[in-house]
């Protein structure tokens, strides 16, 4: 019995280092220090690289607090996520397009990056930069999900040459789901056959929506998506 209890020990201290072992931190290399998972990889090849922009509560300037909700959470609770994970830090204020470019520059030149699978995913602040970047950068992209955040509607034609996927609590005091509503309505007055979801979850809040992080279906949809060129494919 002993015996079988010292081995079960043994299996969970393993399993707990490798979990947290695949997140480091890089701090001083671009204007965002940031956390990030690296997957593994046996034949070498390139990975899809995916940005997580957090909300305004995870501000500041000890990165510990940007593991408290998202992607990185979901990684630490044992989601397995085929990608470069890259989960910067705003220190205060609105994230800046140009200096989340020049983050995916970095991970890009220091990485095996696949260019034609780089997707940025955000909450709240975040979600607002999600769509902000994807507005300016559409190029740089495969695909985006902004998760009860907004926009600005004049970005709607650039927003409409990538797939999107907008989600939003029906209960959000915090951010009204009409500034998703607003963005879904400017990208298909712009292209009617735009490839942009709205999901209005039933009895949702600002907070608890953070729960759309432990699910599959976030992931397999943006990991679908494929950009080819200055084209987007979607996998079966």
């Amino acid at each position: 019995m002993k015996t079988t209890s010292y081995f079960s020990l043994i299996l969970f201290l393993l399993i707990t280092f490798t979990t947290y072992s695949q997140l480091d931190t890089v701090t001083n290399k671009t204007t965002y220090p940031f956390w990030i998972h690296i997957p593994k990889v046996e034949n070498g090849e390139k990975q899809p690289l995916l940005l997580f922009l957090h909300g305004k509560s995870l501000s500041g300037k000890d990165l510990n607090k940007v593991k408290r909700y998202g992607v990185l959470r979901a990684i630490e609770k044992g989601r397995e996520i085929p990608a470069i994970v890259v989960a910067p830090q705003l220190a205060s204020g609105s994230w800046n397009p140009d200096k989340l470019l020049e983050l995916i520059e970095y991970i890009q030149k220091h990485y095996d990056v696949d260019a034609q699978r780089i997707y940025v995913c955000g909450m709240s602040l975040g979600g607002y930069g999600t769509l902000h970047f994807a507005g300016k950068y559409p190029d740089k992209l495969a695909g985006a999900v902004a998760i009860c955040g907004g926009g600005y509607e004049k970005d709607g034609c650039r927003l409409a040459t990538i797939p999107l996927w907008l989600q939003h609590g029906d209960l959000d005091k915090i951010v009204p789901p009409k500034e998703s509503q607003k963005m879904y309505d400017a990208i298909k007055k712009c292209e009617p056959n735009a490839d942009v979801t709205l999901t209005i979850i039933k009895g949702a809040n600002h907070s608890n929506i953070e729960s759309v992080f432990k699910e599959d279906a976030l992931y397999d949809w943006l990991f679908k998506q494929i950009r080819k060129s200055n084209t987007i494919e979607t996998t079966k």
